[in-house]
Order: C-alpha cells, then sequence, then structure tokens
C-alpha cells in the first residue's frame, strides 16, 4: 500500500518514525563532538617543557667559595641574603611539588575522558544496530509463529470442511429419508395411503384453514386443495418445500413450532401432524400443543399421526426405520399432554392395520378337542393384538 493511500496510524507512526531516527542521529553527532575534545599536552605541549625547566630551577645556588677580600665580601653578602634564598627556594620547592601533584593526575584524567568518550560513542554507534538485529529477530519470530498459526488454521479449515462435507452428505440422506419414510407414507400402500387421506379430508373438511405442520411431499394439501379445503403447509425440508412449491401448494420452510408462535390467536381450524411428534424432544412436545391449542379458534380440531409403540412390527419395522423419529411415544402419553394443554374431546383411533395375511392365523380344529382349540386361538388373538397390532394411531382433539 502506498504511503499516499496508507492507513492514517501508520502514517502516523512513520512520522514518528522519522523524527526519532531523527532526533537519534543529532545526539550521536554530538556525542561524537564531545568526544574529540584536545588534550592539554595537545593544544599546549610547551607546558610540559616549562613544567620540565621549572623542577630543573627550583634548587638555590651554592654558597660561593672565600679567597681574599673578594671572596670574603661575596661570602659575607651571601650570608645576609641566605635566610631570603632560603625561604624562596623552600617556595619554590613546594610550588613546583604542587604543579607536579596536579598535572599529572589532570593528564591522566583527560585521558581517561578522551577514552570514557571514545567508549560511549562506540556504544550508541551499537545501539542502533543491535535495536535494527533484535527487530529483525522478532519480525522473523512474528512471522515462523504466524506461518505456523496459519498452517494450523488451514488444517483446521481443511478438517472442517471434511465434516462439513459429512455433515451436509447426512442432511441431504436425513432429508431424503424423511421425504420418503416421515408420517409412514413411503411405506404404505397406495390403495391404504389413499384410503386414509380420504379419511383425513373428511375429517379436516369442515375445519378450515388448515395447517400441515409436516407436508412431506404434499400429499395431504393435494387432496385437501381438490376438495376445495383453504390450507397450508410447512416442511423443514428445502427439497420438499421446493417440490410443493413446483405443483403450486402454498408452503413455507420452518419448524412447527416457530411457525404457530407467528400465528395470530385462534385464527386456524386445524392444525395437523403427521409424525412429528415423534421428531421433538420431550421438552418441545408440551410448547407445540399449547401452541396448536392457542392458534385453534374454538372448536378447531387438532389432527395428529404417530407410529404405535404398542405394536412390535410397528416399532420395529416403522420408527426403527425412520432415523428422525427420536422416541417412540404411548398414545396414553400423547393424550395426556394434550388434555394438560387445554383440549378437549381428546380420543386416540388405530391407524394402518397389519394386513389380516400378514397375522397370525387361528388354528383349525382339526383333531382337537373344542376347548383346546379355543385356548389356542384366544393367544393367538393375544399375539397378534401384541405383535401385529396397528402400525401407527392418530390423536383427535378439540379447542
Amino acid at each position: 500500500m502506498s504511503p499516499e493511500n496508507g492507513d492514517p496510524a501508520l502514517e502516523a507512526l512513520r512520522a514518528r518514525l522519522d523524527e526519532e531516527e531523527a532526533a537519534y542521529s543529532e545526539v550521536l553527532a554530538a556525542v561524537d563532538r564531545l568526544a574529540s575534545f584536545p588534550l592539554p599536552s595537545e593544544t599546549a605541549p610547551e607546558v610540559r617543557e616549562r613544567l620540565d625547566r621549572l623542577n630543573a630551577l627550583w634548587s638555590p645556588p651554592e654558597r660561593p667559595a672565600g679567597g681574599g677580600l673578594g671572596g670574603a665580601l661575596r661570602q659575607r653578602a651571601w650570608d645576609a641574603v641566605a635566610p631570603a634564598l632560603e625561604r624562596q627556594s623552600e617556595f619554590n620547592a613546594a610550588l613546583v611539588q604542587l604543579l607536579n601533584a596536579h598535572l599529572a593526575p589532570l593528564e591522566t584524567l583527560h585521558t581517561h575522558l578522551r577514552e570514557l568518550a571514545s567508549a560511549v560513542v562506540q556504544y550508541v554507534q551499537r545501539v542502533q544496530p543491535l535495536i535494527d538485529a533484535r527487530a529483525r529477530v522478532a519480525s522473523s519470530l512474528a512471522t515462523t509463529r504466524s506461518e505456523l498459526v496459519l498452517e494450523s488454521f488451514d488444517r483446521r479449515l481443511e478438517s472442517l470442511g471434511r465434516r462439513l462435507e459429512s455433515l451436509v452428505a447426512l442432511g441431504d440422506r436425513m432429508e431424503t429419508m424423511s421425504e420418503t419414510a416421515g408420517n409412514d407414507r413411503g411405506r404404505r400402500r397406495p390403495d391404504e395411503l389413499r384410503r386414509q387421506l380420504e379419511a383425513n379430508v373428511a375429517l379436516l373438511r369442515e375445519s378450515a384453514p388448515v395447517v400441515d405442520l409436516s407436508c412431506g411431499d404434499g400429499q395431504l394439501l393435494e387432496a385437501l386443495r381438490a376438495a376445495g379445503i383453504e390450507s397450508r403447509g410447512l416442511d423443514s425440508s428445502a427439497g420438499a418445500v421446493r417440490e410443493c412449491r413446483e405443483r403450486n401448494l402454498d408452503v413455507v420452510q420452518d419448524e412447527p413450532i416457530a411457525f404457530l408462535r407467528g400465528q395470530p390467536e385462534g385464527s386456524l381450524g386445524a392444525v395437523f401432524g403427521g409424525g412429528i411428534v415423534e421428531r421433538l424432544a420431550p421438552a418441545a412436545l408440551p410448547a407445540l400443543l399449547e401452541e396448536s391449542h392457542r392458534t385453534l379458534r374454538e372448536g378447531g380440531l387438532l389432527l395428529l399421526e404417530a407410529g404405535d409403540p404398542r405394536s412390535v412390527v410397528g416399532l420395529l419395522e416403522s420408527a426403527r426405520r425412520d432415523l428422525a423419529r427420536e422416541r417412540p411415544l404411548h398414545p396414553d402419553a400423547l393424550s395426556s399432554l394434550a388434555a394438560a394443554a387445554g383440549f378437549t374431546d381428546v380420543r386416540i383411533e388405530p391407524r394402518s392395520p397389519v394386513a389380516p395375511n400378514a397375522r397370525l392365523q387361528p388354528v383349525p380344529p382339526d383333531g382337537l378337542s373344542k376347548r383346546t382349540v379355543g385356548v389356542l386361538n384366544e393367544n393367538v388373538e393375544r399375539l397378534n393384538a401384541l405383535v401385529y397390532g396397528p402400525l401407527g394411531y392418530a390423536l383427535l382433539a378439540r379447542r
């Protein structure tokens, strides 16, 4: 990204960095100038020569030798000024010692100061490369960490993608299974399905408008439309909704409880649900019944179909083939929940009876006593009721 089109915050950081680098360069130049100061021995080399000469001159001259009148006069004159010369000599000695004691350490101090200034300059000159090296290391580590994070993220995305593909495939299979197996319509014989549709249409004829909470392929909606009964449906399967709309059926994609909560109170004449009570969690079933009761008008009909768990064949051959069913629901339990939700005139009707030729046949009386045949056939009927009872049931209730 060019500076002209850069982020304002980034441009502000760049300007601040330029200011700090300029200030650092000024400080470095100032320290370098201070470190280049000359030593006194370099600016005034004659000081050392003068000190050496002073060291040589501070001693007093010797007393002149005697001899003759002139010698005696010189000695007497020397003796007269000797105290002053001796005192001057002591002064000169103290001064020379003081200068020697001051100049030598001062020269050493100046040398140390120059070495210190040079070391400071070298340190300052090494700070910037050190900071740059640390920044490069940090940037390299950050890049490495970022690459590792991105690599891990890519692996997770790939794993999530595979899981998502599996879930989509499973959803497609469940949707297909729900479309063909929901409400047990996919396994009913055509004549049986036709009779059941006709029976449901007769029950719903005086209860328009009708809502089918799990319309599937829309067979009930088509039968209601053919009978001139106002109806609409919903289904959670996008494929089922699309198929119904292609046949000009009034269908939306939604969940039963959510749909009912969006309807005005007392606006419906009948609520139909085929197989949905077995697909709901136990905590959601009371909510479905309560919302159905709220949306039905006075005298409205609730019609729910479900597989009958009292039939072994119905339990094994029907409920266990439909993976969308959470759990079989006993008709007595559903009746109790409907009554608790405020429904009246609650009753159960059997649905989808097993064909007579598929049931256990009575024992023929050949060669057996009448009592024995009666006992055996009574047990056959009990087994038929237990094993080959109706595959489903319907709950009918009024608001």
